[in-house]
């Protein structure tokens, strides 16, 4: 049974849910039906900066920052539980918003953001002032302490995921945060925002603006009081943000846009390769950055491969996301929709051949949602647009290779750089191909794993910095080197240079 009717959603500000002070709203829309299931405040340049100012004296205050790990984890662990005491809500909310299945939303999206919280909240070693070995008579110790206030943005597709992953590592290091959630699909952040108020979080610690104009997010990434900007987005816009920063210097973590190869050998296991492949592309409807868009199969198995992969895509129930018989739901808007199908009608103007899908599919039920069939064209030329740029969307263009050099190669003929997935028995061979491969992440006969035990990021225009892992945690702390002077007498060479 749904449990998400016609909502209102708010801004969140120093501790309160406020509307926008110009009381201006955008509607959110269900992209399985089209049509207007909430709305949420439309956020201009005076709620950013009260946004900011807020943070801002949250972190001078240290009210925060002055706690002990241990206290700051127990909040975290109350975030996690109230997250897993309102799944259903959030799993409909997320599926409602995002058009993601709700069979991902309940069983994916929802424990992974409760668990992101938790494992960050029983961070203690790692933040903790480290001495340093120096071969002089000194002591050298390292602390490291949190950036102040962190702007966080984020895209449509992995809403409170990424809200746990930026959210909980930044609030353990001592920070404050403004969050900045797309106005797409804001809804599950916007819930996540009253729960952070029944954990008891400290007022202006956290601070969520939902906002339709470009130039109040510029606020948040130009403004002076804010320290550090975590971005996930696209590449273009990440670079955009990058130009903004720099007018004040302020640290970056950018985790951009991807085109991630899939590389299939012909001594994999083909059953357990075509489901990963299926997953790498189709999983979310393609709206990944780290979707597998590229495969890449050697052709001693190509046909049989392609035969079955077909087969099995053209199996899926294509349907609305609140359904837990639809495998595959809608695309977030129509103006993604129809940049998807631009790209497949370029891609077959370049000579690549469709296999299945490439059309909005047929019936009453896909008249008023944002539908398109999941997508595999072949005939690929490897420098071609449809290989080479990010769809975010179920396309999957196919090459073939004839071995571990030619497939590397080929993974390699890209700006991007954010992950790779290898299927084969042997893993040695394995091994060794993934030690060619510029990406920042690689899976080895399986896709997706994330681990909140180990970072994530990517490599060329896929953006720097890392989530998650030890990596991820540092992201949002600035070290410090203290060396206290322990020659014997107190008179080290520097007094005496003179």
């Amino acid at each position: 049974m749904l449990t998400v009717d016609q909502k209102k959603f708010d801004l969140w500000i120093d501790g309160k849910v406020v509307p926008s002070s110009s009381g201006k709203q955008f509607d959110l829309i269900n992209p399985s039906t089209g049509e207007v299931f909430g709305r949420a405040a439309d956020a201009n340049k005076e709620d950013m900066l009260k946004a900011i100012a807020s943070a801002r004296q949250a972190f001078d205050k240290r009210t925060w920052t002055n706690l002990s790990l241990a206290e700051r984890g127990i909040y975290l662990k109350k975030i996690a539980s109230l997250i897993r005491k309102y799944a259903k809500e959030l799993a409909d909310l997320e599926s409602v918003n995002c058009g993601k299945t709700l069979k991902q939303s309940t069983f994916i999206d929802i424990p992974t953001a409760a668990d992101c919280f938790e494992y960050f909240s029983c961070i203690n070693a790692q933040l903790k002032e480290r001495e340093n070995k120096v071969a002089a008579p000194v002591n050298s110790t390292t602390r490291f302490e949190p950036m102040g206030v962190v702007g966080c943005i984020i895209p449509f597709n992995y809403p409170l995921i990424m809200a746990a992953w930026k959210m909980a590592p930044t609030l353990m290091a001592g920070n404050t945060i403004v969050f900045k959630p797309s106005s797409l699909a804001p809804a599950s952040v916007l819930r996540l925002a009253q729960i952070i108020k029944e954990a008891g979080l400290p007022d202006g610690v956290v601070n969520i603006v939902t906002t339709t104009d470009h130039d109040v997010g510029k606020i948040l990434i130009e403004h002076p009081d804010v320290n550090m900007i975590s971005f996930t987005g696209g590449t273009q816009t990440g670079q955009e943000v990058m130009r903004l920063a720099s007018r004040t210097t302020k640290k970056l973590s950018l985790e951009l846009g991807g085109k991630s190869p899939n590389i299939v050998f012909a001594d994999c296991d083909v059953e357990a390769a075509i489901g990963g492949t299926m997953s790498a592309i189709f999983m979310n409807q393609g709206q990944m950055c780290t979707a597998g868009s590229r495969l890449l199969v050697e052709d001693k198995i190509y046909d049989e491969f392609m035969s079955k992969l077909v087969e099995k895509t053209t199996a899926l129930t294509i349907g609305n996301a609140l359904d837990y018989q639809t495998s595959f739901g809608p695309v977030i808007s129509l103006n993604a929709r129809d940049k998807m199908l631009g790209f497949i009608e370029r891609a077959v103007k370049e000579g690549a051949k469709i296999l299945c899908g490439g059309k909005i599919p047929q019936g009453e039920k896909y008249k008023r949602g944002f539908y398109i069939e999941p997508t595999i064209l072949t005939n690929v030329d490897p420098s071609s647009e449809i290989a080479q740029e990010e769809i975010f969307g179920p396309v999957l263009a196919v090459m073939k290779f004839s071995d571990c050099r030619s497939g590397a190669t080929i993974a390699n003929n890209s700006k991007y750089g954010l992950a790779a997935c290898i299927w084969t028995k042997d893993l040695e061979k394995a091994k060794e191909v993934a030690k060619q491969l510029q990406v920042g992440t690689i899976w080895i006969n399986t896709y997706g794993g994330f681990y909140n035990e180990a970072s994530f990021g990517g490599y060329k225009q896929s953006g720097f910095g890392r989530e998650l892992g030890v990596e991820g945690l540092l992201e949002f702390t600035q070290s410090k080197n203290i060396c206290i002077d322990q020659t014997p007498g107190g008179k080290p060479l520097v007094s005496n240079w003179f």
